[in-house]
């Protein structure tokens, strides 16, 4: 008879990296060009940020987001 407790199974099954990944958010992929991207509407406006917000959409489409 074992005395291995769920909870310490299941800290196993964690750390073993055998567990598959939540699929990625939009909200929270590619931070590294999203917040200069933001930052610079919300100081300059849209239409001087086109440079910020394409390297944003080709960061997001190479992860796999159809935008």
């Amino acid at each position: 008879m074992s005395t291995v407790s769920a909870a310490s199974l299941e800290s196993a099954h964690v750390t073993d990296g055998t567990e598959q990944k939540k699929p990625l958010k939009a909200c929270c992929a590619c931070p590294e060009t999203k917040k200069p991207r933001d930052a610079c509407i919300i100081e300059k406006g849209e239409e001087s940020c086109t440079e910020l917000i394409e390297a944003h959409k080709e960061c997001m489409r190479a992860l796999g987001f159809k935008i």
